[in-house]
C-alpha cells in the first residue's frame, strides 16, 4: 500500500512538472517545436513594424484616421467573428492599404486543441480576411501568443511562420495606463527589426490609442520608417 502512494506521488508530481514545463514552452518568445517563429526581423535598417491585435471593431476608423494622418501603413491581426460583425471596418482598413493577419476565429488559446479545431480557426478566418479584399500573404499571430504542438505543427505543415512581437507595452499595467508611458517605453525599448504590438479597438484601450500618435512621431524623429510584417520580414 505504502508504495502505491509513492507511485500515485510521483506520478502527479510528473504531471504537475509536465504542465508547467508545458505552460511555459507555450508561452516562449523564442523556442516553438515545428515551423518558423518572428518576433523581429533581422535588419541593421532602422524599420519597425506597428501591429494591432483583434477587432475590427467601432473604433477601426479612428486608428484608421491616426495612420492616414501620419502616413503609415500597419499590419492588423483581427478575428475571424469580428469580421463578420464589422465587414465594413474590414474592408475600409484593406481601402487603406494596411495589412490584415489572422488572429484565430474565436481568440480562444489554442493549445490543446484538436487538429480539426485548430484548421477551421485558421481557414475560415482566412477565408473571411479574403473576403474583406485583402490579397497579400496572410500571417497568423495566435492569440495571447500561446502556442505549444498542434499550431505550430499546421503552420508549418502550410508553409506560414508564427508571427509574434518584441516589445509589447501593455503587458506592464503600470505603463498600460499612462499613454505617456506608453510611448517612452516603446522609444526606449526599439531597435531595428522591431514588431511592435498595441490593443486600440476597444473603449478598454483608451490610452493605447492615445499613445500612437506619440509613437509614430517619436520614432520617426529617431530616423524610422514604418513597414508591415511582411513588407520587413521578406
Amino acid at each position: 500500500m505504502k508504495k502505491i502512494v509513492i507511485y500515485v506521488s510521483v506520478a502527479i508530481f510528473l504531471l504537475i512538472g509536465l504542465g508547467y514545463s508545458g505552460l511555459k514552452l507555450s508561452s516562449s518568445r523564442n523556442f516553438q517545436f515545428f515551423g518558423g517563429l518572428v518576433t523581429s526581423a533581422d535588419t541593421a535598417e532602422k524599420v519597425v513594424a506597428l501591429t494591432f491585435d483583434d477587432g475590427p471593431t467601432d473604433n477601426t476608423d479612428e486608428i484608421l484616421s491616426i495612420l492616414k494622418e501620419e502616413g503609415v501603413k500597419a499590419t492588423f491581426f483581427v478575428t475571424g467573428r469580428e469580421i463578420e460583425e464589422n465587414l465594413k471596418e474590414a474592408k475600409e482598413i484593406v481601402a487603406e492599404g494596411h495589412e490584415l493577419g489572422n488572429h484565430s476565429y474565436s481568440h480562444e488559446r489554442m493549445v490543446l486543441k484538436t487538429p480539426s479545431y485548430i484548421r477551421n480557426e485558421i481557414e475560415s478566418t482566412d477565408k473571411l480576411i479574403r473576403k474583406a479584399g485583402y490579397e497579400g500573404k496572410i500571417h497568423f499571430r495566435p492569440p495571447y501568443g500561446k502556442k505549444l504542438i498542434g499550431l505550430p505543427y499546421y503552420l508549418d505543415k502550410h508553409d506560414r511562420k508564427t508571427i509574434l512581437w518584441n516589445i509589447e507595452p501593455e503587458t506592464y499595467p503600470e505603463i498600460a495606463s499612462d499613454s505617456t508611458k506608453i510611448v517612452k517605453h516603446v522609444s526606449r525599448n526599439i531597435q531595428p527589426g522591431s514588431i511592435i504590438l498595441l490593443h486600440v479597438m476597444y473603449d478598454s484601450r483608451t490610452e493605447s490609442m492615445k499613445s500612437v500618435k506619440g509613437i509614430i512621431t517619436d520614432l520617426k524623429a529617431k530616423g524610422y520608417t514604418f513597414k508591415t510584417v511582411s513588407e520587413m520580414i521578406q
